[in-house]
């Protein structure tokens, strides 16, 4: 999809660019497909701020998205491909031949008209989806399996893609997004080809109205702040931080590494970075 232009008639959408939605062609979701949504404001149970910064934004409905791609043997024709306000990826509605109805992420090369299948049958083709071990290596894939069943969890976001580089016993190993290299279980399901609307990264908001529409709220320097607000705020004037840097709580950030182990960390090879 090109990038649409936009006549500057203000000073935001003088710097706005964002992808044309020449190539969808539907306007109105499905609406058995539907799901209310119910803003938290970035706060849990307990109405506490647990996710600062979010907030406000437009209306939307969730779009039931079929990450599991359960359908096995059922062949399932391409109907529309939509936009999705919930997502930076398209996604396209399947009809099923046993009637059934489903939104999938939509892959890059997916067209109206095109046949799609699930299983170990199933041609090695986008928008097809299979276990990491019925693929040949080198296979483009996306919407990948953490555990068997459990429905794609990673490489979900517009054009991002995995790539299969080997079998090792009841392993797969692949190369995700981030560099980082990955073993997955060879009964992990995925679905072939690369998320579509590649053109994603390029987007320009060009204006803080358009950051508002996508819930986000402003965030605050934490060096404007007060002392007792931040670990940075205070002073006269612009004051260094006179420390290393920290979260609003204190915890080191900004290098230092955060994270808990896990047992999946030895199925990492290799690391990102």
């Amino acid at each position: 999809m090109p990038f649409q232009s936009i006549a500057p008639t203000t000073p935001g959408r003088r710097n706005m660019l964002r992808v044309s939605f020449d190539g969808l062609t539907k306007e109105n979701p499905e609406k058995s497909l539907l799901l209310p949504v119910r803003k938290k404001g970035g706060r849990n149970s307990r109405g506490v701020v647990t996710s600062r910064h979010r907030g406000g934004g437009a209306k939307r409905q969730l779009r039931v998205i079929d990450f599991k791609r359960d359908k096995l043997g059922v062949h399932g024709t391409v109907v529309t491909l939509e936009y999705d306000p919930n997502r930076s990826a398209r996604i396209a509605l399947i009809y099923y031949a046993d009637g059934d109805k489903r939104y999938i992420l939509a892959p890059d090369g997916l067209k109206v008209g095109d046949v799609i299948q699930t299983g170990s049958g199933a041609d090695v083709k986008p928008g097809n989806a299979m276990a990491l071990g019925d693929m040949p290596a080198g296979t483009i894939v996306h919407n990948i399996e953490f555990e068997p069943g459990k429905g794609g969890q990673i490489v979900r976001s517009a054009g991002t893609a995995a790539q299969l580089l080997g079998k090792e016993g009841k392993y797969c190993l692949v190369r995700l997004p981030s560099g980082e290299m990955r073993r997955f279980l060879a009964e992990c399901q995925a679905t072939i080809g690369q998320v579509g609307n590649i053109e994603h990264s390029g987007e320009k908001l060009g204006k803080a109205g358009r950051t508002r529409l996508l819930g986000r709220r402003p965030m605050v320097r934490g060096s404007a702040m007060t002392p007792r607000d931040h670990p940075h705020g205070g002073g006269e004037g612009r004051a260094p931080r006179g420390m290393a840097p920290k979260t609003p709580w204190g915890k080191p950030a900004l290098g230092p590494k955060t994270r808990v182990g896990k047992p999946s960390d030895r199925l990492i090879v290799k690391r990102r970075k």
